[in-house]
């Protein structure tokens, strides 16, 4: 008679390191990411840096609202040549960049960018800004000028997307139509996009605000 055979034991599988490491690489990102995403007010969001202090909740997305911005200090970088910001941003956030790395300034969000009032698609400049009042001192550095900013009211609106000119005009057109709606305020300045995410989070996950100076209208005030 034959012996009867033994069935073999299978042996325990293994991961192989590649797939371990894959696998840790991909749980400490999912962690990152879950502690980078924030609320302020409606709005969920990926906090990348501080924001200045006293800064309002953000602006819910496709709503329009009238904020009151507190004084606060900037880094600003201008070049009033009608240049989009596709040939502009790129330079201008090395320039600030450079500023901030080598005076040892913590960066902030949002990055601030401003527009031509006659040209909707032209950015006039770009600004870092700074955590407190008393961070850095005024003046210029080079091509950077810093500044104080006064309390101001802007009329806002949240968008989500890339931060380029077509996003821009889109979040103009919402202000300016709800500007247009509301008498009770006029637009009084120069259109601004604040970029609160780096480039490293993937586009249709970036928050931000387009914005418009305003006052109260003569009619409303008196």
């Amino acid at each position: 008679m034959n012996a009867p055979t033994t069935p073999s034991i299978p042996k325990r599988s293994r991961l192989r390191p590649r797939t371990l490491i894959g696998i840790l690489i991909a749980a400490g990102s999912a962690v990152t990411v879950v502690g980078c995403v924030r609320q302020s007010g409606k709005v969920v969001y990926f906090h990348e840096a501080e924001l200045p202090q006293g800064w309002p909740l953000l602006t819910e997305v496709g709503v329009v609202e009238v904020k009151e911005y507190p004084q606060y200090r900037e880094a600003v970088v201008t070049k009033n040549d009608g240049a989009g910001s596709d040939e502009k941003m790129g330079p201008m956030f090395g320039t600030l960049f450079s500023h901030i790395s080598k005076n040892d300034i913590p960066m902030t969000s949002p990055v601030e960018m401003e527009y031509s009032q006659q040209d909707s698609r032209a950015m006039t400049s770009m600004a870092f800004l700074y955590r407190t009042s008393e961070t850095g001192t005024l003046g210029n550095d080079g091509q950077v000028v810093v500044r104080e900013i006064a309390p101001r009211t802007y009329a806002s609106v949240g968008v989500r997307g890339s931060y380029n000119d077509k996003n821009f005009e889109c979040g103009l057109a919402i202000v300016n139509a709800w500007i247009a709606a509301n008498p009770q305020w006029r637009a009084d300045g120069t259109p601004r996009f604040f970029g609160y995410n780096s480039p490293f989070i993937l586009w249709f996950w970036k928050y931000g605000e387009v914005q418009v100076p305003v006052v109260a209208s003569a009619k409303t005030s008196s």
